[in-house]
């Protein structure tokens, strides 16, 4: 890449560091040092939806259920005042559901589940591919290859392992539950995909809608998940994260042979993004305290202030 965020060449000096390194390491070397150096006064964004009973989902999995955790011997929810705690049961519809990192087992059971993806999956040089101008002109728009071969003149080749994200302002309706009902919005090309994978080797990409693509088989879906490679869908708002530079940390609960992944992906960039958030910005250790405390509200089906 044409512009090197100074982490990434911290994280390249520390890996070389420990691989010279005498066995017994001084303390606070190794990543350490690319925590104080860089990851802790970077800027960080997340990039997942909240999940709601309300969210946008395909109608064919049906609705998903929030409820207070019940004592199976009395049949009664657990409340603070007689327990002192609460719980909550979900009873979700399907492991397709918001932000969630779709493993290539969706469609091809003999390749990985959710819970076989490596842990090296974790962290991951991450690149932002904007087609919002395209979109606006027609919402039925799939990125092409010429649109990534336009943005690497601008900010150079895109780096073997990384993951794309494609931005298109599809989430910025989110979450109206019309979005999942929509047959034409923006989309990956199948070409798109195909020049990602084997000419740039990326770890996988990822899209604000529900689907890779509109076209009438998912024919970009059907490739990724029949050829081994996993995708992100529902993924949050992408504006203000830059086009390079970030790194992308991925987290998933490893539910055993899932199908999908409830995904959480938070984009960590130079300390000069204007969106995002800095470690100790914000209260983490004790966490804030607010004014209203959580409530069950029977008509949103979920837990408030």
């Amino acid at each position: 890449m044409k512009r090197l965020w100074a982490p990434m060449a911290v994280l390249a000096m520390t890996l070389a560091g420990i691989a010279a390194a005498p066995a017994a390491a001084k303390p606070g070397a190794g990543l350490w040092d690319l925590y104080q150096g860089g990851l802790r006064s970077a800027k960080y964004i997340d990039l997942s939806h909240k999940l709601t009973p309300r969210i946008p989902v395909w109608q064919g999995f049906g609705a998903s259920f929030f409820a207070p955790a019940v004592n199976p011997e009395t049949g009664q929810p657990y409340t603070y005042a007689e327990d002192g705690f609460e719980a909550t049961s979900y009873q979700l519809s399907t492991d397709q559901f918001g932000t969630q990192l779709d493993p290539p087992a969706h469609w091809a059971p003999e390749y990985a589940a959710i819970d076989e993806l490596p842990p090296t999956f974790a962290v991951r040089p991450l690149v932002v591919i904007s087609i919002v101008p395209q979109v606006r002109k027609d919402f039925n728009y799939s990125m092409q290859v010429s649109d990534i071969r336009g943005f690497e003149k601008r900010h150079g080749r895109i780096p073997r392992g990384s993951v794309v994200f494609v931005r298109s302002d599809w989430s910025k309706r989110w979450p109206d539950p019309a979005l999942a009902e929509l047959t034409e919005f923006p989309g990956v090309s199948l070409d798109a995909l195909k020049f990602l994978h084997r000419k740039r080797h990326i770890l996988f990409h990822g899209h604000e809608p529900l689907d890779t693509d509109s076209t009438p088989t998912l024919e970009g879906e059907d490739w990724l998940m029949h050829h081994g490679y996993a995708q992100a869908e529902g993924v949050a708002s992408l504006a203000g994260v830059p086009a390079t530079g970030c790194l992308v940390e991925i987290g998933f609960p490893r539910f055993a042979g899932g199908l999908g992944g409830y995904a959480r992906f938070v984009a960590i960039c130079p300390p000069g993004t204007k969106r995002g958030v800095r470690i100790g910005a914000v209260d983490e250790a004790p966490l804030p305290k607010y004014e209203s405390p959580l409530h069950w509200d029977p008509d949103r089906g979920m837990r408030v202030r």
